[in-house]
């Protein structure tokens, strides 16, 4: 298991005057309805407890007003937590001064928005190394750092250009760049495709894959879209009214949802572009002749079998069996969650 990067414990945001009283009001069951009605306070947060692993990509989604850009803004202190804990690499963000949170934020964290919010009258190369210049950078190596990104985001022949000569998907690959620039460990990403349209967001989800493959930064990625969730996400927290519904890899998710609001999420995706072969895979050994990498995925598996007039195919992960998958489990599994309800899977 990966190590923890950043933890995130008993997490409350409750805006209004008497912020701090009506954390007890939550915990006796208090819900976000009530306690605006009754109280007049806005519940943001409720007891929000995620562990996320260094150097993978950890998506926080939900429907608009579920907290998810809240609880983004409290990683570096945007906003001020009601009570609980963050900590980033076992340091307590809440407890630092404003000196250390200024150089944290220099340092650790880079963020991208879902406005862009480049600077107009400064050039994509200057907005791309403008963190950079925060950090006292010299002029040189600043240029030098800034156009090595602009680069690796397919920018190259428009670093003199201004970000109203740009489209959106291009000013987002500049946002992208700045983030990337300052060669922070940890990148917050809220809702930083959603403001583009559907072609474009999925070549910067591209793009953030193919980076992340060399980089591997530790990525929080706030997304209300469920699709680009499973496709960037090795781990998913879905969130409802402040509170953490259901957290897990985007297989368990799809496999398990917990209740009807998960379920609405996921009852439309395409579950063969999501499962793996070891999700649905059975003890065994098969002598068919096939065998399937733990990862294959299903879209990919059943073909594969259909032409080699099979039923059962071995799963290998680094060499060695470590199951069986049937067509029909595969057939069951890209079925509507209700046609296996109940049904045992293994997860990898």
């Amino acid at each position: 298991m990966s190590d923890i990067k950043v933890s995130i414990k008993n997490l409350y945001k409750i805006f209004g005057p008497d912020d701090k009283a009506m954390v007890q009001k939550v915990e006796e069951g208090a819900t976000k309805s009530s306690l605006q009605t009754e109280h007049k306070h806005v519940l943001g947060l409720s007891n929000v407890n995620i562990d996320i692993p260094a150097r993978r990509i950890q998506v926080i989604m939900g429907l608009s007003g579920s907290g998810k850009s809240t609880l983004i803004r409290h990683l570096n202190r945007l906003i001020e937590p009601t009570s609980g804990e963050i900590l980033v690499d076992g340091e307590d963000v809440l407890a630092m001064s404003v000196k250390e949170l200024r150089n944290f934020r220099r340092n650790k964290m880079s963020m991208v928005f879902q406005k862009f919010a480049l600077l107009p009258h400064r050039t994509v190369i200057d907005n791309v190394g403008y963190g950079l210049k925060i950090k006292g950078t010299a002029k040189d190596e600043m240029h030098e750092r800034s156009q090595k990104w602009i680069d690796r985001v397919g920018l190259s022949g428009f670093e003199h250009n201004y970000p109203a000569q740009l489209s959106g998907g291009m000013q987002q690959r500049v946002g992208l760049a700045r983030a990337l620039a300052t060669d922070a460990e940890i990148l917050l990403m809220d809702e930083a495709f959603s403001a583009l349209d559907p072609l474009i967001r999925n070549d910067m989800q591209d793009i953030l894959l193919d980076l992340q493959e060399e980089l591997h930064k530790t990525i929080i990625f706030i997304t209300h879209d469920l699709d680009e969730a499973l496709n960037i996400g090795d781990n998913i927290v879905i969130l409802r009214d402040g509170a953490v519904i259901q957290q897990g890899s985007p297989q368990e998710i799809v496999l398990d949802p917990v209740d009807d609001y998960v379920r609405d999420f996921i009852k439309d995706i395409n579950r063969g572009r999501v499962l793996d072969v070891s999700a649905v895979m059975e003890p065994g050994s098969s002598d068919a002749g096939l065998d399937f990498a733990a990862t294959v995925l299903l879209e990919d598996a059943m073909p594969a079998m259909v032409k080699a007039d099979v039923t059962r195919a071995k799963v290998v992960r680094e060499g060695e069996v470590i199951g069986e998958v049937t067509l029909a489990a595969m057939i069951r599994a890209i079925g509507r969650p209700e046609s296996h309800e109940g049904e045992q899977v293994t997860y990898r």
